[in-house]
């Protein structure tokens, strides 16, 4: 199973500019799994190792396979999820 984990605060700035984007791929992206992780809620940004916010971290069945950090495109983003799952 592919997923895309969001690493994300409620008061970072550059999450929120974020949030749309994630929002709109979700639906572009049936096959991949979308999830958004509270650093001050979850363990997991320490089991990823996530140093900085906004983190995006795709997943193969729960092994991580790339990592992009900061704020991006639609475009970009969209691009980069396209080389580990199909649009639908």
């Amino acid at each position: 199973m592919l997923k895309i984990l969001d690493f994300y605060a409620d008061w970072c700035n550059p999450c929120k500019t974020m949030l749309p984007i994630f929002e709109e791929l979700k639906s572009e992206f049936p096959n991949i799994e979308f999830q958004k992780i509270n650093i001050e809620e979850s363990d997991e940004a320490g089991k990823f190792g996530v140093t900085s916010i906004p983190t995006f971290i795709i997943t193969r069945n729960d092994v991580e396979v790339s990592r992009k950090n900061g704020v991006m495109s639609k475009e970009l983003f969209k691009n980069w999820l396209k080389e580990y799952g199909n649009e639908h």
